[in-house]
Formats: C-alpha cells, structure tokens, sequence
C-alpha cells in the first residue's frame, strides 16, 4: 500500500483513546490535564503542533532518512528539574500565563500515570545546573568591580549557576486577550502567515493550545533558586534578547554583549548579596526579525547618501522589514509570574517597552540600571544616540497605550 498524507494532525478516526480536555489555568496539573503533542498516538493529541517546534523539521529530517523511528517516545528517566521551582499562586491564574506551560518541568511526574500507561506527555522546561565563563567576568574581577567569594564565583571567573531551558506554549484565547484582538482574528493570522503549516488553526477551534515553531528562551540563576517568590528575596534581573553576531561573535556595532555582560555582573553582585540573580534569554535574533533581515539593514544604513545616522537608523528597518520591531513584549511578563516574581530590585535595561510590559502585569521594579558609558562600544554609537533621541530609556517611563504607539518609532533593544 503506498503511503498517504494526511492533511490534520488529528484524524477523526483512531483505535488509540481520544485526547483529553485542557482546562487551561487550574490549580493543579491533574486538573489541567497533560498537554500531548507527540505523533505516536495521533487520536490523543489535544495540542496544535508538536513539541520542539523550532526542531520539529529536524525531526521530520531524521524520520525521513531512517535515523529515528517515527513512533519514538522518550525515557525520562533521571531527567527531573534539579531544582524545585513553584507551584506560585500566579500559575492558577489563567490571564497571567499564557506563553508557557508552567507545570512543564513537572510532567515526568505529575502525569506519571499516564505516562505509564502509554501515553506520549513531553517536557516543555528541562532545568540543570553548569558553570560559565566569560572574558569580561575576570576582567571585573581585575579591575575590582567584582569579588570571588569561592562560591558562586571563583577566582577564575567560573560563576556557577543553574539554568532552565523553555519551550513556548500558547494558550490561544489567552494570547488573544492580551493582545486585545479576537481569537478568530489571531488563528487566521497564525494560520496564513505559516503558509498554511497548521490547518487546525481555523479547522479545530475546539483545540486551544498552540506549540509555536519559534525559538523559546534560557534562564540562568545566580544564587539560591528556590528563594524566588518569598516577598523578601531581592532580585536582579537582565532581560536579553538574542544577539548571535555580539553574543557570541562579539561584533562592536550594537551595545548587546556588553550590556548582557553588565547585567550578569549584577545579578552575580546580587546573589553573593543573598538575593537571587536572573538572565533571562529569548531567542528573538535582530528584534525578532531574523539575522538576513538584520544584515541587509547593516547594509541599507551604511550604504545610504550620508553614511549611517542616528536620525536614520530605525527608518532603514522599516524600510527593509516593514516594521521596526516584532518581538513584542506582551507576553514577556509571563516568565516572572512563572518564578513567583513580583519585584524586579535591579532591573539591568533601558527598554521602556519591556519596563512597561511588566508594570502593567503588576511587577515592580525598583532600579533601572542603565549601561555604563565606558562599556558602550566606539561603533554602536549611532545605535545609543538613535535610542536616546527616541526617548527609549527616562525615568519617565510611558504608560502602556503610549508604548503601543511607541512600538513604531523603534523604543526598543
């Protein structure tokens, strides 16, 4: 018989049990229920989309060549958090998370029954602890700025740590709400802008769950995880998105590995304080426009009748993009309400727009700390002098409707 596609991730039709209902926002995960986005057992999918989404046509890749069994599951033995994070009283509150899957890192062993009975439930957060090691750490150490305790940060520069990976998960009418758009209005967007990718975007409105094909974030504690969210924890916080050619390459036209360094030095600053550290990383590459769209700007401004310019600089984006900014920071508060976050103390960025999504989701934050002018590279000075003329970062901080409109003139990192 020759094979066949199907055009759903969920046939009508099946031997296997049917998928269980998500009662998205209940106290418990047995409440909840499991989130099943695996294909071994198409019927209980009750998902749209499958796990991993960034990795899912990697998967499909090894699938097609014969390097994975398309019905695999995986064994989760010895894979538990190493770390207790919640329950928080905001995972019980649907209108606070709505991006990800807090009982996520809890799965192996909230739905250990079902997982055992033969029932394909994922992880969607993996928690672990490392060391890391940067350059410019042991340059504070030299220069003074910070002091090894033996502890959490040795003489070398080693910080240890603990880290969390997130895989995004969307619960629909909750990303409608808080974007103040219909549902049906944001399943339809979903649905064309994919190409068409997930039918059951508009075919299955029953299916409210949503495992998006993006990039999700890393999370890395400085300091004693599980203080987080007792009301005297202090709490340092640098708020990150993904930069590949300054994180990782170092590149000098843009202040984000600098500023990203800054704000580990902190957060270290903070835990040796007994408080707790917290970088948080969304892979949102050139403002969630992605590395081409970034470089053919790069060219655009350097390119234009004058040279680059401040007075330029986020007009040649749009021009490019058509937009200046996508990575939009509405649903960026729903990691601190994961963590039992309600005050920021220290808060190591200059962004209005992220300050503003957090206020309006009830999280203070007491300290804005601006990068020092001495770590601000001699080429990302047209970057720093666009930002400042746009008003991007004031002790003033806009109200959340002013922002929206903000959000076209660039007011962002």
């Amino acid at each position: 018989m020759p094979d066949h596609i199907v055009l759903t991730s969920h046939p009508r039709a099946s031997k296997t049990p049917h998928a269980s209902g998500i009662h998205w926002g209940a106290a418990t995960p047995q409440e909840r229920g499991p989130l099943i986005g695996g294909l071994s057992q198409p019927a209980t999918r009750n998902v749209i989309g499958t796990h991993s989404g960034a990795y899912s046509v990697y998967r499909a890749l090894a699938v097609a060549a014969g390097h994975l069994q398309r019905d695999h599951k995986p064994d989760l033995t010895n894979t538990a958090p190493v770390a207790s994070i919640g329950p928080h009283p905001q995972w019980g509150d649907p209108a606070k998370i709505i991006s990800l899957d807090p009982w996520g890192h809890r799965v192996a062993e909230a739905f250990a029954g079902q997982i055992a009975a033969g029932m394909d439930v994922r992880p969607t957060i993996a928690i672990t602890r490392a060391h890391i090691n940067m350059p410019e750490l042991c340059a504070a150490i030299a220069a003074g700025r910070l002091k090894p305790d033996g502890h959490i940060l040795s003489a070398n520069g080693d910080v240890r740590v603990t880290k969390a990976a997130i895989d995004p998960v969307w619960y629909l009418p909750g990303v409608a709400e808080r974007f103040k758009i219909k549902e049906s209005a944001l399943r339809r967007a979903l649905f064309e802008q994919t190409g068409g990718m997930f039918p059951e975007l508009v075919t299955r409105p029953d299916l409210k769950v949503f495992l998006p094909p993006i990039g999700g974030m890393t999370l890395y504690f400085f300091g004693d995880v599980e203080k987080l969210g007792k009301p005297e924890t202090k709490v340092a916080c640098r708020l990150h998105d993904e930069c590949n050619g300054s994180d990782v390459f170092g590149s000098d036209i843009c202040t984000c590995r600098p500023y990203l360094a800054h704000g580990i030095e902190v957060c270290i600053e903070m835990a040796q304080q007994g408080g707790v550290g917290l970088v948080v990383y969304n892979r949102k590459e050139g403002r969630a426009l992605g590395e081409v769209t970034k470089f053919l700007v790069y060219n655009a401004r350097k390119r234009q009748v004058g040279g680059d310019r401040a007075e330029t600089y986020f007009e040649r984006t749009e021009c490019v993009a058509g937009v200046q900014d996508m990575r939009f920071q509405e649903l960026m508060p729903d990691v601190f309400h994961w963590l039992g976050i309600t005050r920021i103390d220290r808060w190591a960025s200059m962004s209005n727009m992220k300050h503003g999504a957090l206020t309006a989701q009830g999280i203070e934050v007491v300290e804005r700390v601006p990068i020092p002018d001495e770590l601000i590279p001699a080429d990302a000075k047209v970057e720093m002098d666009a930002k400042k003329a746009a008003g991007y970062f004031s002790e003033s901080v806009p109200a959340m409707a002013e922002l929206t409109v903000a959000k076209g003139r660039g007011l962002e990192e």
